[in-house]
């Protein structure tokens, strides 16, 4: 792996899993349960000129990975919505790097989006509780990704939260925050 894709992508590449047990969805859900614990962590004591570093050259700064995790899950949360009252529902894509350079992604403070993903992770984790096997088999139409089942949707956003929280722990970690 480069330097730069270590950077990008500091837990590696995200690769989904095929054979799926119940153990292993709540392995998961437990990950997306403690997310923003994690990001809380991870964010606590930074200033607002440490907010505003980039994790790498070229990428976001701390602001603007967390208001990326909040419009992510909020869109995977729908998403979950969508495909568990719709049959193979077609969601939508959308620019995340035309959304991080929306004013409130470079100016709000991020502990708004913190405060956003505590409530929405906790509505989706009561969600995602009480799916059964057949909801977890059901399925979305992606339109850059095809069809997308939700166990493989569930270990999609176990990982991407820990892959942008990991993100900022390894910035502080390199600058020694």
């Amino acid at each position: 792996m480069s330097e730069l894709d270590s950077l990008r992508f500091p837990l590696g590449r995200f690769k989904p899993q095929s054979d799926v047990a119940s153990t292993d969805r709540m392995v998961w859900i437990n990950r997306i349960a403690s997310c923003p614990e994690h990001l809380s962590n991870a964010l606590d004591g930074l200033g607002d000129h440490q907010i505003d570093t980039p994790y790498r050259e070229g990428g976001w700064s701390v602001r603007q990975v967390v208001h990326h995790l909040f419009d992510s899950h909020v869109n995977a949360f729908i998403r979950f919505r969508l495909a568990l009252t719709e049959d193979n529902p077609r969601v939508t894509a959308y620019d995340e790097h035309a959304w991080s350079q929306l004013p409130d992604s470079l100016e709000v403070d991020p502990n708004v989006s913190l405060q956003l993903l505590h409530g929405l992770h906790l509505r989706w984790v009561v969600m995602l509780r009480a799916m059964t096997e057949a909801d977890f088999g059901r399925t979305l139409n992606h339109p850059e990704n095809g069809p997308m089942s939700l166990d493989r949707m569930l270990q999609l956003y176990a990982w991407h939260g820990d892959h942008h929280v990991r993100h900022i722990t390894a910035l502080r970690e390199r600058n020694n925050w």
